[in-house]
């Protein structure tokens, strides 16, 4: 018997065997529950995730012996011949290889004639964004109002060049991209079914390389035991796949996080000499980090989606050592690092400049923490001032008294200087006659009035104020400190 490889050996025969589409699958089947079955439907998606499967699980669920029902049988004549692909009554096309005017016409005359010996005939077309338009437009009138009869499937990677009055006569099911850990799961059971030994992180290699296709995890799994054999190890895939083990990408998010440049630089050297991808590495790097953002925000519950258990405990070590915002930063100058490999001609030097720059990015101080030290400093400022100042009350006293407004009395300025040697003050002779301000303002006598000292004046100022205080005080925390430093406080009055 011809060997039959993983990815047609474990294709699903039922809903609850599809991977990651449980949005789909539970509508689907709830349609078929309620009685309320489409005349038409399309399925969206990334390659490998299930799109032509749940096509054929589809027409298997209406066309059944005991359907429609949400649990096909998989025995059944009508069963059997659309798992082989062999059911007259359920019609695939590639619409990538029939996609002329002529190929729908045909589909068109197939639609006027009852089913053989199923209960509904159903069309798939794969690739359907490849007809051309005039197709389309052929297939407008008989998908808005086919014979009862008829069901069309359509499944495409490119909904956004499906017509929208294509779109407008079917129900849309948009597929996702299948978890990392949707996909390990899927893995380890087959492994275990096949008798494969396995280690984790050979599983979590093969689940980052697949991209979210389950079809590639598996053909990647295919490959693998026919280069290793039935006992493979996170070495092997890294060697057939060219992929970067987990632990050197922690590492290497580590040293940015330090900002590390040497062992950064050491990073690359040994990613170049061993040929590694730089695009994928940096899929990789900004995948990391897009996950440790999501960590740090989301908890690790939203997080264990896409990592393991071993990857939760390196993102909550890593969280501690920097903040959302230079995550954000570090994922931003990844991204345009991704886009800028494409072209460049130097890619090494590419990637070890990023990398410098982010590691900077890592450590550079915002001007948000720049605020916020300061006004931790003047909080402790005051805290200071507060605790040193000098009371005329008693221990005792002094705790009480803080809730009341002691007085702050700023000293009296020092006497003016004299005069320079050189300087002559020569008096004005008394029959010398003193004009008045003249017209530019200028008082005569000013100069020979004598200087009055300036007055001192009382401020009253509460401690608790200053605690609290936003900045309208600083005069008086600034006054208060020039006395400190300059020996002490001249004198503090509790008010009555």
């Amino acid at each position: 018997m011809a060997y039959e490889v993983l990815a047609r050996k474990w294709r699903p025969r039922t809903f609850d065997d599809v991977v990651g589409q449980d949005h789909v699958t539970r509508t689907l089947a709830h349609a078929i529950e309620q009685d309320r079955i489409a005349h038409a439907y399309l399925f969206i998606g990334p390659r490998g995730i299930g799109k032509t499967t749940l096509s054929r699980i589809f027409a298997m669920a209406l066309n059944c012996e005991k359907g429609p029902t949400m649990q096909p049988c998989g025995e059944c004549e009508s069963c059997k011949g659309v798992t082989q692909g062999a059911d007259m009554d359920v019609i695939e096309l590639d619409a990538a290889s029939n996609n002329k005017v002529e190929d729908i016409h045909n589909v068109i005359d197939q639609v006027q004639f009852a089913p053989t010996h199923s209960r509904f005939k159903i069309f798939i077309l794969d690739e359907v964004h490849m007809l051309t338009p005039a197709a389309f437009n052929a297939l407008l009138k008989t998908l808005e109002e086919p014979p009862p009869h008829v069901k069309f499937i359509f499944a495409t990677t490119e909904g956004d060049k499906v017509l929208p009055t294509i779109i407008s006569r079917c129900q849309r099911f948009d597929l996702r991209r299948i978890s990392i850990g949707d996909i390990m799961r899927r893995l380890r059971f087959i492994c275990n079914a096949e008798q494969i030994t396995i280690t984790d992180d050979a599983l979590l290699a093969i689940a980052r390389g697949s991209k979210g296709g389950l079809r590639d995890a598996l053909s990647a799994l295919d490959q693998l035991i026919a280069f290793k054999g039935t006992t493979l190890e996170e070495a092997d895939v890294l060697a057939v796949f060219g992929l970067i083990s987990r632990g050197a990408l922690e590492t290497l998010a580590m040293n940015i996080i330090k900002g590390d440049v040497a062992e950064i630089l050491k990073a690359v050297d040994a990613l170049d000499a061993t040929g590694k991808d730089m695009r994928r590495f940096t899929t990789e790097l900004l995948g990391h980090f897009r996950n440790l953002l999501v960590y740090q925000q989301a908890g690790a519950e939203l997080a264990q989606q896409d990592v393991t258990a071993d990857q939760i405990e390196v993102l909550a070590d890593q969280a501690r050592m920097i903040d959302a915002r230079r995550i954000a930063e570090i994922a931003t100058m990844l991204s345009e690092m991704e886009t800028k490999l494409r072209s460049s001609l130097s890619v090494r030097t590419l990637v070890e400049m990023t990398l410098i720059r982010c590691a900077r990015a890592a450590k550079a101080v915002s001007l948000d923490e720049v605020i916020r030290r300061l006004n931790d400093l003047r909080t402790q400022t005051i805290q200071r001032l507060a605790a040193v100042a000098p009371s005329r009350s008693t221990a005792a006293e002094a705790a009480t008294s803080m809730s009341a407004a002691p007085q702050v009395v700023t000293p009296p300025p020092p006497p003016p200087s004299p005069p320079p040697a050189s300087l002559e003050i020569f008096p004005l002779a008394h029959d010398e006659p003193l004009d008045s301000i003249d017209e530019e303002g200028f008082d005569p006598e000013e100069s020979l009035r004598p200087v009055a000292a300036p007055k001192t004046e009382m401020r009253t100022i509460k401690i608790e104020t200053l605690k609290q205080s936003n900045g309208q005080y600083v005069d008086e925390i600034l006054n208060v400190a020039v006395e400190i430093f300059n020996g002490a406080i001249v004198s503090i009055q509790e008010k009555q």
